[in-house]
């Protein structure tokens, strides 16, 4: 077998696996991160929803085998078999967004391939056979296209894909169909929440081919004024027209936002203060505390350190705690599985740690 052969994994509760914590893309105040998804098939197996164990099995190993070091992304290649790891390694790979609950979910003939820092992936047996992803700190749709299209012509070379003249390329779900392109950034839209004008962009988005879900995509509610926006249909358009309309539309988006937090700063500024205080001063002092709760105040905190209201914290920071905080990562590090009470202490604590400045200056970029 070739680098990538599984086997040759990594350890998802490292910091540094993935890149999009960083804070150190365009936007990455208010933007935390640009994802690219290509749905692919194999053009002589069955589709999931009738394949067998065995083609599945013989798919992931053609695919495993079509990356090589040096592809694209893929300086380094890391594989991984879902099936083989426990449920806290699966739920941290979760909470670091590469991979989906749908690809865990089908862990027994499920792959994961890695190259650097988590900025291209490869979900092997997930809803299609694979799905080539890119995920990139900050607002950065078209480089992660880039790399997306790159990967994909890689594999062209190598694999045989499901296409069709008239439709494209084929996918399990026909929404997918044509280009098979998801292409989607993880939004940070407190001011609009506050200012009582989300629910007109977000109707307006809808209504010119985006669409948009909670912090884990797809079925996850919106928590924290975290929204992800995507494109809603992927035929009858190009690659490049796709990309560059949700890239148009996320400009517009911030520019609402930041002009948004300007009213804030103009109309309501002593109430912004006290809201943007009082949660820093929560978290900077709380021996306890929920992540749904943390994930509120931590937009608070956000939003303050963004406006200049509060003292500064690096964005670097600010996402290393949506990160770190949930579940998985902290029953890592305590080396053990945690009650609710328990996650919810050592939650705090974490929080106290960074925003106090014990963790600062040991990984990453950002303010």
């Amino acid at each position: 077998m070739n680098d990538a052969a599984e086997g040759n994994g990594f350890n998802p509760a490292e910091e540094g696996v993935v890149s999009w914590i960083r804070g150190d893309g365009p936007h990455a105040e208010i933007i935390l991160s640009t994802r690219i998804r290509l749905a692919r098939n194999l053009e002589n197996y069955p589709f999931r929803e009738k394949s067998g164990s065995e083609d599945r099995e013989r798919a992931r190993g053609e695919i495993v085998a079509a990356v090589r070091p040096g592809d694209a992304g893929f300086e380094r290649v890391r594989s991984v078999r879902l099936g083989e790891l426990s449920e806290r390694e699966l739920n941290l790979l979760l909470e670091l967004h590469l991979v989906s609950r749908e690809l865990v979910n089908g862990r027994t003939s499920a792959a994961l391939v890695l190259g650097d820092e988590g900025r291209l992936s490869l979900l092997v047996n997930e809803e299609d056979h694979v799905r080539i992803q890119t995920l990139l700190p900050g607002f950065q749709v078209e480089e992660a296209w880039r790399m997306a299209e790159e990967m994909d012509r890689v594999l062209r070379g190598r694999l045989r894909f499901a296409f069709h003249h008239d439709f494209g390329f084929l996918t399990s779900c026909p929404t997918n169909t044509g280009t098979g392109l998801r292409a989607s950034v993880l939004i940070h839209l407190p001011a609009l929440v506050l200012t009582r004008e989300i629910s007109k962009v977000l109707q307006g988005i809808s209504q010119i081919g985006l669409t948009f879900r909670g912090l884990y995509g797809e079925g996850s509610d919106v928590i924290g004024n975290y929204f992800q926006i995507s494109n809603q249909t992927t035929l009858g358009k190009t690659e490049i027209e796709l990309v560059q309309h949700l890239a148009k539309i996320t400009q517009q988006v911030v520019e609402y936002e930041e002009n948004a937090r300007q009213v804030l700063a103009r109309d309501a500024l002593d109430e912004i203060e006290d809201k943007v205080w009082r949660a820093y001063g929560i978290l900077s002092c709380a021996r306890a505390v929920s992540f749904d709760e943390m994930m509120n105040l931590i937009s608070a905190v956000r939003l303050g350190v963004s406006m200049k209201l509060l003292p500064p914290v690096r964005v670097f920071d600010l996402n290393r705690l949506l990160l770190l905080t949930q579940s998985a990562h902290l029953e890592s590090r305590a080396g053990r599985g945690l009650s609710v009470r328990e996650a919810e202490v050592e939650r705090a604590s974490l929080v106290r740690e960074i925003l106090g400045g014990g963790e600062r200056g040991t990984n990453g970029g950002g303010r």
